[in-house]
């Protein structure tokens, strides 16, 4: 193993390991326990990762359940299949949670979303071969590992985010006229993947989230450079811009296909969308078990009682 390589798996593995707060490592362990036959890791990322504790009772969590098998994970083959012909499933799961338990919510309710994904696809999809960009646009970023099966689940994540950080930058690098201006560089990424995905963020979000933490960016991409340039692999601006045109069309596509999917699968999606309406609008509107087994069937009535309380305009 290369100086380079070393050092980028060094800092990448010890940001991994950075504690995380109670509240956080309860809802890990619920999802965990929810797939506890097949679960091989807990990976923590997104905004709430620099959210104080006291907040988390007001935010969605997000994770990422790592799986050896699929049908070990689930009571359904369907489910099963729909994981691994389009994958991640995606889940939203509500604990309650007092202070007696160290959360810090005042007895509140903590949320999250978790995506399962078997461990072979996660680290197939930092390949910089792969057009979808949703794995390791997320995972160069900042993650916790907040529980693995043994050491060698936690090594391959840990390999899988140091790929895609190589795979981040190696792609928007012949984009930027300085590529060792780090900031600009993961600008510049950030933007190129948020055009490939169906997202609501508009295009200062990409300098917003490299801000937040310049400090962690300049570190890695040191690394990360040396390494990319031992590798000898430097495609044409031309080139790199005719790859990004592909992966926007390829990733959109794979996001409406998501979506249709999620229709089935996102199990807890009712609870989820009428938590965010209840958030954002004060509106709160019981529902029965039978809309929650049915949310399509169940949707349009709801949308009309929402829209008659004044949830949206």
């Amino acid at each position: 193993m290369s100086a380079a390589r070393a050092e980028l798996k060094r800092l990448v593995a010890q940001e991994l390991s950075e504690p995380v707060a109670p509240a956080v490592m309860a809802m890990a362990e619920a999802v965990r326990a929810r797939h506890a036959k097949a679960a091989l890791a807990v990976l923590f990322y997104g905004s709430c990762l620099r959210k104080p504790e006291t907040l988390l009772s007001d935010s969605v969590l997000d994770f990422y359940l790592l799986v050896d098998d699929y049908r070990a994970a689930y009571d359904s083959g369907l489910m099963a299949f729909a994981n691994r012909l389009l994958p991640p499933n995606v889940f939203y799961l509500e604990l309650p949670q007092g202070v007696e338990m160290g959360a810090g919510t005042g007895g509140g309710t903590l949320r999250c979303k978790y995506a399962v994904l078997s461990l072979a696809q996660f680290v197939a999809g930092m390949s910089k071969a792969t057009l979808n960009v949703s794995l390791w646009a997320r995972f160069s970023q900042p993650a916790r590992l907040i529980w693995s099966r043994d050491p060698a689940a936690a090594d391959q994540v840990a390999e899988a985010c140091v790929a895609a950080i190589l795979t981040m930058l190696g792609n928007a690098a012949p984009l930027v006229s300085r590529s060792d201006d780090a900031e600009e560089l993961w600008r510049r990424a950030f933007q190129e993947t948020y055009a490939a995905e169906l997202r609501s963020e508009n295009s200062d979000r990409a300098t917003e989230l490299v801000g937040l933490d310049v400090a962690r960016y300049r570190r890695v991409t040191g690394p990360a450079l040396i390494l990319l340039r031992e590798r000898g692999e430097a495609p044409s601006a031309a080139e790199s811009a005719a790859t990004w045109r592909k992966r926007r069309r390829v990733g959109k596509l794979l996001n409406l296909a998501r979506l249709v999917k999620a229709t089935f699968t996102f199990q807890g999606a009712l609870d989820y969308v009428l938590w965010k309406v209840r958030r954002h609008s004060g509106v709160e509107l019981p529902v029965t078990d039978w809309q929650r087994r049915h949310p399509l069937l169940s949707a349009p009535v709801l949308a009309w009682r929402l829209y008659r309380r004044g949830a949206f305009r």
